[in-house]
């Protein structure tokens, strides 16, 4: 068959346009690969999302930041109880519950970072709790959560105002303390990423180490025990637990762990962040409660400010307030991150810097340091009560539902090897600890609550 120019010019100019359309089909494949890969990648399939063009970013944490974070979120004043619960253990059990539980929580943070890595849109332990349980474990780990940060929140507020009355001599009436460290936790707490925050963490950890360092070196220097100090004491059971108790509570900062790492940039990074937590609580645990016990005795006071004279116990309290408010703003991001992500996670809004995104979390965070406020006003004996509420919650934040994570993520290979069947048999020993604690931990505060009658609702009285 011949062809006419013509006829060759249209079969040329097919020939090519076949080859665009191909050419074209390739690319817009290739680029449908593209995007199907990335919405596979877990850094973009994650809590926030793929963030490249996002006007709010919140994956923008380095791993020392969320590390101080953790650190601000977990050591506050309450490293000045540990003395007294050495002074009820006796030394060498102290030292013994201190190191040994200390290496438990840094397993079980790890934990949490395992389950947090297969599972990356997790952000809080209510979506943990999800994947364990269903709706019902989203549900209940989510309150549990959300009600023992809010309690944490007031239990800064509260401590806020003790440091003022102990600063002042009792200057003006606590309520108004308490107001004045509400107003402060609130403002500071209003930018709605974490890295913010992160660099007052770096303040909060200068500031509890100098105040500690402060009270060990004003007892070294006054001695106020002359005696001897026993490797053991006789104690009760009662008094032995609410000592433990006091342990368990200073390592019980993994309620926020799946939020800190979900603001990570790469969160690859968070055993790095877990390290510098864990060794730096672990060390100035350890160190603060033997030397003030050492040189305090076992009439130490509880916190150890007491131990000392009145001028260090201002002095003291005075370079702690960065460390009282940061942990509270700390808690109050934790807390108010849970609620803002739970309205707004499947919608553009949470990464928007409009009115009613911006109006949301300006309103969340004021409602809850509103309620915090009037917990740490109107319940007496707030400390026993929140001894109670970290009882039921902080022992399954901190061991028990790690041990759960673990047995969900080895589900199918829990007795495959000889290393997998110890790790298992670790696991369930965890899930027991937990159980253990949370049930002695809520007889002996209740009972500490039934025993203790000394306080009023909403009082002028110097708390100090």
């Amino acid at each position: 068959m011949a062809y006419t120019t013509a006829d060759k010019a249209e079969l040329n100019l097919n020939v090519e346009a076949g080859g665009f359309f191909h050419d074209a089909r390739h690319d817009l494949h290739g680029e449908a690969e593209k995007q199907e890969d990335k919405k596979d990648d877990p850094a973009c399939n994650d809590t926030f999302g793929d963030e490249e063009y996002a006007e709010v970013k919140y994956k923008v944490l380095s791993w020392w930041q969320c590390g101080f974070l953790m650190v601000a979120e977990t050591v506050s004043l309450g490293i000045l109880s540990l003395p007294a619960v050495v002074a009820s253990l006796g030394l060498v059990p102290a030292v013994i519950l201190l190191v040994g539980l200390g290496l438990l929580a840094t397993y079980t943070g790890y934990v949490i970072g395992q389950f947090r890595w297969r599972h990356p849109h997790i952000q809080s332990m209510a979506d943990a709790g999800e994947i364990l349980f269903g709706p019902i474990g989203r549900e209940v780990f989510g309150t549990g959560q959300l009600l023992l940060v809010v309690f944490i929140m007031a239990s800064h507020l509260l401590t806020f105002s003790v440091a003022m009355n102990t600063i002042t001599s009792h200057g003006t009436c606590t309520i108004v303390f308490t107001v004045v460290g509400l107003v402060i936790c609130y403002i500071l707490c209003l930018p709605r990423t974490s890295a913010k925050v992160a660099y007052l963490s770096v303040a909060s950890f200068i500031s509890v180490f100098s105040a500690v360092l402060i009270v060990m070196i004003a007892v070294g220097i006054e001695r106020p025990w002359k005696g001897s100090i026993d490797a053991t004491v006789d104690t009760s059971l009662y008094k032995a637990f609410l000592a433990v108790c006091n342990i368990v509570f200073s390592f019980s900062g993994h309620v926020a762990f799946f939020g800190f790492i979900s603001e990570l940039k790469d969160h690859r990074e968070y055993p790095k962040a877990l390290c510098l937590l864990q060794a730096t609580d672990t060390i100035l645990y350890i160190v603060t409660a033997v030397v003030i016990y050492v040189f305090a005795g076992p009439d130490v006071t509880s916190p150890a400010l007491g131990s000392a004279s009145a001028l260090v116990a201002k002095i003291a309290y005075g370079i702690a307030l960065p460390t009282i408010i940061i942990g509270g703003v700390v808690n109050g991001h934790v807390a108010c991150k849970y609620v803002y992500v739970r309205i707004f996670r499947n919608g553009d809004r949470m990464h928007s810097r409009d009115l009613v995104a911006t109006g949301s979390w300006v309103g969340i965070m004021l409602a809850l340091w509103i309620l915090a406020w009037v917990i740490a006003e109107a319940i007496p004996v707030f400390n026993d009560l929140l001894s109670l509420i970290a009882s039921l919650f902080a022992s399954w934040s901190t061991f028990g539902f790690s041990g759960m994570f673990w047995l969900h993520l080895n589900r199918d290979r829990l007795f495959s090897s000889p290393r997998k069947i110890a790790l298992t048999i670790l696991n369930l020993l965890i899930i027991a600890i937990a159980a253990c604690i949370c049930g002695l931990g809520l007889y002996v505060s209740g009972r500490s609550l039934h025993e203790d009658a000394n306080s009023t609702s909403f009082s002028c009285a110097n708390n100090a």
